[in-house]
């Protein structure tokens, strides 16, 4: 186990596309994904007719859900074994089969959806079904590394310490999203300054996003906007996941005395804060960058039917001017993660007919990113970032240079 690293968290995986007959759980009586030698890696070998019994967690995973449909619990396991065992002498062969029970997430599969069979370190399986070209399937190949599933049977990966199994800001994203919480080492050097500066309470995001960049004082968002982004944001997910992981500490060591209610209440107001702080996080360091660039803005100001978009170029005075030509006025949204939601853009912001959307989401599916294009919205992805999308897809996404270098030139 190699610490912030994949193997950190799964002793291996195994990936691949589900055929008709492993999905149909309702015509066909299966139930069982179809082994191969690989899958020894993660379950080892049988002996003759024995079967190994692993726990299980089951999740399904699409782009139009914010929550996967999730099945645990002791009805919920795998079942490893060899289904030519009491003919094997005689024949020589053995054909692993890997039994599953019905559950709310096996309805849910259907033919050509991504299977992923993560073995964890406590000995859980974690069973990872996909939608079928969703963003989420393409965003568990690049996660997991593995490219061309067309062959048959499973693409295993047993050694999950390699320079691209690192856990940055992207994969840490996407690992939280299948209910792995990934442990931050601890900026110590920071957290008794963060509590004298701050108190044992958050401050407001915009106050602790600026302290983020005053700890990089070697950024310099003029000359490079994309790697400044970047570094600003995992600075900020460092410090902030060490001063709430002080103060979580802090509440629970006070108890709840069998608050139950009061407790549920804490738990969602972690959750809450997590998912509200890093969007606005994201939106004060892109208006450092647009600062520091000397680029004229407005963020959040009402134009039609009461939508504000994120950020107006170069102002909604511009914006209500008629008189202004369009073609110099543009709209950025902001959302570290789109899913389907790049759509609430579109109605955004009526005199801009093409739309830009900058993201932190990585390996955003072809299908989705044809559709956005169709749609006259373009992406806008730090540069660091490309790299996980497809060699046609990067031709046509934009950094955020390349949208400073846009807005500059059309500013006043």
């Amino acid at each position: 186990m190699k610490q912030g690293y994949l193997s950190q968290y799964f002793e291996g995986v195994a990936v691949k596309q589900l055929s008709a007959v492993e999905a149909d759980v309702v015509h066909s009586n299966q139930h069982e994904y179809h082994g191969d030698i690989g899958l020894k890696q993660l379950f080892g070998s049988v002996d003759g007719i024995e079967k190994k019994k692993f726990p299980a967690k089951f999740v399904y995973l699409t782009d139009s859900e914010e929550e996967p449909v999730t099945d645990e619990g002791p009805d919920c396991f795998l079942t490893w074994y060899d289904a030519r065992a009491r003919s094997s002498a005689r024949t020589g062969r053995s054909e692993y089969r890997l039994y599953f029970p019905t559950t709310t997430v096996s309805q849910c599969a259907a033919e050509g959806d991504l299977l992923v069979l993560g073995r964890l370190g406590s000995g859980l399986v974690l069973v990872l079904i996909a939608e079928r070209e969703s963003s989420i399937a393409s965003q568990l190949k690049w996660l997991f590394g593995v490219g061309n599933l067309s062959l048959p049977g499973f693409a295993v990966r047993g050694d999950l310490e390699e320079e691209s199994d690192r856990i940055g800001f992207a994969e840490r994203v996407v690992l939280e999203q299948i209910g792995i919480e990934v442990i931050e080492p601890k900026a110590e050097d920071y957290l008794t300054d963060m509590l004298t500066q701050f108190g044992r309470a958050f401050p407001q995001t915009r106050v602790f996003s600026a302290y983020a960049r005053n700890t990089l004082k070697d950024i310099a968002p003029a000359d490079d906007p994309d790697a400044a982004l970047m570094a600003w944001m995992e600075r900020e997910e460092l410090l902030f996941r060490t001063l709430e992981r002080e103060l979580v500490r802090e509440r629970l060591e006070r108890g709840f005395a069998g608050d139950v209610d009061g407790f549920l209440q804490f738990s969602l107001s972690v959750q809450n804060r997590r998912k509200s702080r890093v969007g606005a996080a994201l939106e004060s360091h892109l208006a450092s960058i647009f600062d520091s660039c000397l680029i004229q803005y407005s963020r959040t100001e009402p134009t039609e039917n009461k939508s504000k978009p994120d950020f107006l170029f170069p102002g909604i005075k511009e914006y209500r001017q008629h008189d202004f030509a369009v073609d110099r006025l543009t709209m950025l949204g902001a959302k570290t993660t789109c899913k389907d939601r790049w759509r609430q853009v579109l109605s955004e912001a009526a005199r801009i007919e093409n739309k830009h959307l900058l993201t932190l989401e990585v390996a955003i599916s072809q299908p989705q990113t044809d559709e956005m294009r169709a749609h006259k919205l373009q992406l806008v992805i730090p540069r660091s970032l490309h790299s996980t999308f497809t060699a046609e897809q990067q031709s046509w996404l934009m950094n955020v240079r390349d949208f400073v270098g846009m807005v500059r030139v059309r500013q006043p």
